[in-house]
């Protein structure tokens, strides 16, 4: 990669940086996890510019390597913490907790693609060079993610 393609990396990383820190919190499950995720992820993109073989846009291939980055940081947080069911001490409201528990509990890919679609606001496009997925692929993924918490948030409404 090329002095000139660093300085596209330092572009994605000042312009995007909140984007990919909502993702990397909401996969991580922890802001400060989501923040050094990001930053490992970015450091990871950093030492291999070279693998970055330019077949797609630079930013996916980064949303990758943090998505990668963030998936590893939530199995070492979920390995550390005695996670108790049901309990909320952020004091969220309940309809948000039930909403997030939902979005947990989904599949990864369909997790994955919620979280890349709704918190990094990334296009079908993007979304399928990031997972590594066709673009139809995508929109079924997004469908049953949507079918599935549409039924969850009907039940919890009976």
């Amino acid at each position: 990669m090329s002095e000139a393609r660093v300085r596209d990396l330092e572009e994605v990383y000042r312009l995007r940086y909140t984007h990919f820190l909502r993702v990397a919190t909401a996969i991580a499950g922890d802001e400060d996890a989501g923040h050094d995720a990001v930053q490992d992820g970015f450091a990871s993109a950093l030492r291999h510019r070279r693998t970055f073989r330019g077949e797609g846009p630079l930013e996916a291939w980064v949303w990758r390597v943090v998505v990668n980055a963030a998936k590893k940081a939530r199995v070492a947080r979920t390995r550390t913490l005695d996670v108790v069911e049901g309990s909320v001490s952020n004091g969220a409201h309940a309809d948000e907790v039930s909403m997030r528990a939902w979005i947990a509990g989904l599949p990864e890919r369909q997790r994955l693609a919620v979280f890349l679609r709704y918190y990094a606001d990334l296009d079908y496009r993007s979304i399928a060079s990031v997972l590594g997925i066709e673009v139809g692929t995508v929109s079924a993924t997004l469908a049953s993610a949507h079918s599935t918490l549409r039924k969850q948030l009907t039940e919890a409404q009976s």
